[in-house]
């Protein structure tokens, strides 16, 4: 039987250091906190508010943006919406649907109103019906749409405010009407491109940059667009949807500290996938929804705005009141500012 002993070779000054150091290190890091896990914000607007930082619109800051707008000429900021249309039916949402429930020769032949196959015949009716997923087309996430550990923003509780026929807290139905200066950042054309590459991550430093050569400053209560491209791709359905660039964390909290009232893009999905959140795994959704009380515009069709360069405006936003849903289609629109005299 062999008996091999194992001398640990001497340990050089300089080596010592270094060791010593390392360990100094660990203690410095293990006598550190653990960094909370994330929870849903409390609102500054008291335990009662459903809206978030749709609070910092007044009636004098609407005043004061409309006072500026020129309504000569109106962008449309809304999609069309029709079946087929990009939309998350891949993890099991419903697709858009739309038929018809009277035709001009369907009520001729059923008279439903009991008027006589004359008078049918002499007037045309037509009645159609949709179906679709609330988070189709251009649309406004409600703030219970995401949450954290069983509430959404301002501590509501699903246990408590869900129920069968939707949320009884911060539904689609509280969303006012928006009125309020909105900026456009143009990430793809600050970039020299007509739209982002694939899976391209939106940081803090593309919103600066952007910004930068727009001459464009971000203010308390603006409602920011950013501008990825891919509405190129919209009418080729999967196309449009498969590895979307949008927002990633940096740039969330870059809005965040900025004081954006709401935030929204012209992709499907906002902000991009996977969440660079390692830890906790908190989506961009999470962070400004149930984390900041702010409202996500997706599907917004900001072509025109930036052929036009109109990077400042007047945006205007009335969605539907779906009592309870987490989100509602919105029809904004935008108005070139006036300068203000020098």
């Amino acid at each position: 039987m062999q008996v091999h002993i194992f001398r640990r070779p001497p340990v050089g000054r300089r080596n010592l250091m270094r060791i010593h150091g390392c360990f100094a290190l660990l203690l410095i890091a293990a006598s550190m906190p653990a960094s909370a896990a994330p929870e849903v914000g409390k609102s500054p607007w008291g335990p009662a508010d459903e809206i978030g930082r749709l609070n910092l619109m007044t009636a004098e800051s609407r005043a004061e943006i409309l006072k500026q707008s020129d309504a000569s000429q109106a962008y449309d900021l809304s999609v069309d919406y029709f079946v087929g249309m990009p939309s998350w039916h891949g993890i099991g949402d419903p697709r858009s649907q739309y038929w018809l429930t009277h035709t001009p020769r369907g009520t001729e032949v059923d008279d439903p109103m009991q008027v006589g196959r004359q008078a049918n015949s002499r007037v045309s009716y037509t009645g159609d019906a949709v179906s679709m997923y609330t988070h189709m087309g251009t649309h406004i996430d409600a703030l219970n749409h995401f949450g954290l550990n069983g509430q959404i923003y301002n501590g509501f509780s699903a246990d408590e405010h869900l129920g069968d026929r939707g949320w009884r807290k911060a539904g689609a139905e509280t969303i006012p009407l928006i009125v309020a200066r909105g900026v456009l950042i143009d990430v793809a054309a600050s970039q020299g491109r007509a739209m982002l590459p694939d899976n391209y991550r939106i940081r803090r430093a593309d919103l600066e940059r952007a910004l930068m050569k727009q001459t464009v400053s971000l203010r308390r209560g603006d409602v920011v667009l950013i501008r990825t491209g891919r509405m190129a791709r919209f009418q080729e359905g999967q196309a449009f949807i498969d590895k979307a660039p949008g927002l990633d964390m940096d740039g969330a909290r870059y809005l965040v500290e900025q004081g954006a009232m709401v935030v929204g893009a012209d992709n499907l999905s906002f902000e991009a996938f996977p969440s660079d959140d390692p830890v906790n795994y908190v989506p961009v959704h999470t962070y400004l929804l149930a984390e900041h009380g702010i409202p996500i515009i997706e599907l917004a069709f900001l072509e025109e705005l930036a052929k036009d360069r109109v990077f400042e405006f007047a945006f205007i936003g009335g969605s539907l009141k779906f009592r309870g849903a987490s989100a509602a289609p919105i029809r904004p629109i935008a108005f070139r500012l006036v300068k203000k005299p020098e």
